[in-house]
C-alpha cells in the first residue's frame, strides 16, 4: 500500500509563490510516474502537472506552464510542484497522485493511489 502526504498548502498573495511537497511510503516509489492535480469547489478535479520515473520527462496543464514546476527526489521518496505567479483562480485543493507506471499521463481516472489533498488559496 502506498501512501502519499501533501504537505505546503497555506493562505498566499496573486503573485506569490509556494511550494507543495508530497511524501510517499513504500519501497517503488521510484518506479512511479507521479502527478499533482487540484479541484476548486463546485468543479472538477483538473490535471495540473505529471512527472516520469526518473523525472527526464515532464508535462504541464497550458495554464500553468511557465510558472509552476514539478520535480522528484527518489532518494527522498517525494515529488515537489513549485508555483510562481500564482493567481486568484487557482485556489483549490492540491492532489498528489501516483501511477503505477513509469510515464506519466494527464488523465485523472489513470492514476491508482492519492494523497488527501493540501489548500492553497490565492487572494487578489
Amino acid at each position: 500500500q502506498v501512501q502519499l502526504v501533501e504537505s505546503g498548502g497555506g493562505l498566499v498573495q496573486a503573485g506569490d509563490s509556494l511550494r507543495l511537497s508530497c511524501a510517499t511510503s513504500g519501497r517503488t516509489f521510484s518506479s512511479y510516474a507521479m502527478g499533482w492535480f487540484r479541484q476548486a469547489p463546485g468543479k472538477e478535479r483538473e490535471f495540473v502537472a505529471a512527472i516520469s520515473w526518473s523525472g527526464g520527462s515532464t508535462y504541464y496543464a497550458d495554464s500553468v506552464k511557465g510558472r509552476f514546476t514539478i520535480s522528484r527526489d527518489n532518494a527522498k521518496n517525494t515529488v515537489y510542484l513549485q508555483m510562481n505567479s500564482l493567481k486568484p483562480g487557482e485556489t483549490a485543493v492540491y492532489y498528489c497522485a501516483g501511477l503505477r507506471f513509469l510515464l506519466a499521463t494527464t488523465e485523472v481516472s489513470e492514476y491508482d493511489y492519492w494523497g488527501q489533498g493540501t489548500q492553497v488559496t490565492v487572494s487578489s
